[in-house]
């Protein structure tokens, strides 16, 4: 009866969803794909298999919308479908790349601040090369760029700086200088999208790092202070600009 009152999914694509809203896969999409999660960090999805992202869950041979927002569907390998939406509170999720801010030590663990409803947890240990004798050097207040290794509704959120084969893989302590900020989860989409366009428009104007977090958070650095300004400045507009407006915007930010 519900599978009745489902719509197809891909009739949907770019369409506004809401909570409880059924969508029905087309049949060459099998039920082996229960439990799949999509990682929008990095990877490409199985081939033959369908990946459920953020705001949907599976419900027999269709997918339940979770969340509001606008339905995204990726046809690569085996496809992928999520909910694109405007959240503020950042909910964690396992795999999610993220920056915290450490707030307290406690024993062998350390507290960070990742902007859901609790802090996570990081040990010492979950650095690359750290050991009992040889502790990473982290104080209150530092910015911790990793990965959540669990993350669910019933247990505190834990953060590792090392992938499964124990490297650092860009994570650990960021460096003290630069500027963090926050901005919308959809602009970190936007941000994280492979060949975005926006990284490719700021890397001709300046050199820079940048450290992207899933939890809304932006970490930049350029030459100087005033360039840094410029790119913070530019990644808070850009949200609220089209591809048009933004390439006319940068020569102002710019000075030029």
């Amino acid at each position: 009866m519900a599978a009745e009152r489902g719509l197809a999914a891909e009739a949907c694509v770019g369409q506004v969803v809401l909570p409880g809203d059924l969508l029905l896969l087309p049949a060459s999409y099998g039920e082996d794909t229960e439990g799949e999660r999509l990682r929008l960090s990095t990877g490409a999805a199985p081939a033959g298999r369908l990946l459920c992202g953020p705001g949907l869950r599976r419900s027999g041979a269709g997918l339940l919308v979770t969340k509001c927002g606008l339905l995204r569907h990726r046809p690569a390998g085996g496809g992928a479908f999520w909910v694109d939406s405007q959240q503020k509170r950042y909910v964690p999720v396992k795999g999610d790349h993220v920056i915290g801010i450490v707030t307290a030590k406690a024993g062998d663990v350390f507290k960070l601040d990742v902007g859901g409803s609790e802090p996570a947890s990081l040990s010492y240990l979950a650095f690359e090369g750290a050991t009992k004798r040889n502790r990473p050097n982290v104080q209150v207040g530092d910015l911790i760029y990793g990965q959540f290794l669990v993350a669910n509704k019933d247990m505190e959120p834990e953060m590792v700086c090392i992938d499964s084969s124990g490297k650092s893989s860009g994570m650990g302590i960021i460096g003290q200088d630069g500027f963090l900020f926050k901005v919308s989860l959809g602009l970190i989409r936007k941000l994280l999208a492979p060949k975005s366009e926006i990284i490719q428009e700021l890397s001709q104007l300046y050199p820079f790092e940048l450290v992207l977090g899933m939890n809304g958070r932006i970490w930049v650095k350029a030459k100087t202070v005033q360039q840094t300004l410029i790119i913070v400045n530019i990644l808070e507009a850009c949200e609220y600009m089209t591809a048009e407006q933004r390439r006319q915007a940068l020569p102002k930010f710019s000075g030029n």
